[in-house]
């Protein structure tokens, strides 16, 4: 499987207008994938005081912006959206993108934007039940002219999902690191699935309990795409590097910051090549660096303009 690289953007504290530029800018640099995320409030959660695009409508203005890319989401909780109706608003965007659309699913976890926007958010054993229903109903809706689904927390009737996707089979990945249901799930259902700010020995590990899975579901490990996402710090020169490493402590905690520094590209774009393929060691097919506004302007360029097609040259 080919091995690409690609830009996470988390859609908070940037203009409509920023947003537009950064992933035309990014498409026209030639990365190979380009995903926002599906939150109501900012992450890490700061009692929504950071301002914040609505994942859908931003994916649409992603798919009429960009030409090259492959498109995503990573991921969508199905408590805020009705799985049908995240078929349809996929089926939807791949028409926009010209069929580069992949639609990732996943559990939640933001209590703060639930709760105050009327969700709630239920224990994780439902919420994984959710999801489990979720991928089977979206499944039916973009491959079968007519779905009845009786589950306990969704159900159809009769519905169709017209026109069809783009692509003969829209990619559906589903995203997480809980190793007894989120792995066994992304076995049995997914084409894909990513884990975000883990380490690269965490990464091969968690890896090779997604191939163990497999084999218990029968299921060609081949046939799933792995990838990962790692949070951006880089920068410019030794003293910005420093520097972030001590925001990721202000903004996370000082207990976060051993777990986020070994999920993150920290340092200079020199360093950025071999930290990569230390999770292409690992098993990642697609490396993803993950941003969030403000980051270090030089760096992002120089990781899109040299670290990337270096990489991209030696796949």
């Amino acid at each position: 499987m080919q091995r690409t690289f690609g830009v996470h953007i988390g859609q908070q504290n940037l203009e409509a207008s920023a947003l537009r530029s950064l992933w035309r800018r990014l498409d026209d640099a030639g990365v190979d994938w380009i995903s926002v995320w599906d939150h109501l409030y900012e992450a890490p959660p700061a009692g929504g005081t950071l301002p914040h695009f609505e994942a859908l409508t931003t994916l649409g203005a992603l798919a009429a912006d960009t030409r090259n890319a492959r498109i995503g989401i990573l991921v969508m909780y199905p408590g805020y959206r009705n799985p049908a109706l995240l078929a349809k608003a996929a089926t939807t965007v791949d028409h926009l993108s010209g069929g580069r659309f992949v639609l990732g699913l996943g559990a939640g976890w933001h209590e703060p934007e639930a709760t105050a926007y009327g969700y709630g958010l239920p224990p994780l054993g439902q919420r994984l039940d959710m999801l489990d229903e979720s991928v089977q109903l979206i499944r039916s809706m973009l491959t079968q002219e007519r779905t009845t689904f009786e589950g306990t927390h969704f159900r159809t009737q009769d519905a169709s999902c017209l026109p069809p996707p783009v692509q003969e089979r829209l990619p559906l990945w589903i995203g997480g690191t809980g190793e007894k249901r989120t792995l066994r799930m992304a076995a049995r259902y997914a084409d894909g699935w990513n884990a975000a700010y883990v380490g690269p020995e965490e990464y091969a590990r968690l890896n090779g309990v997604l191939d163990s899975w497999c084999e218990r579901e029968g299921r060609n490990p081949s046939e799933i795409e792995r990838s990962v996402n790692l949070s951006f710090s880089l920068s410019a020169d030794a003293a910005g590097a420093a520097r972030a490493l001590e925001e990721l402590r202000t903004r996370w905690g000082d207990e976060a910051v051993p777990r986020l520094q070994a999920g993150s590209l920290l340092g200079t774009p020199d360093d950025a090549a071999e930290r990569v393929t230390q999770y292409l060691d690992a098993g990642a097919h697609n490396v993803n660096i993950a941003l969030r506004a403000p980051w270090d302007e030089e760096a992002l360029n120089a990781y899109v303009t040299e670290v990337i097609p270096a990489l991209q040259r030696g796949r």
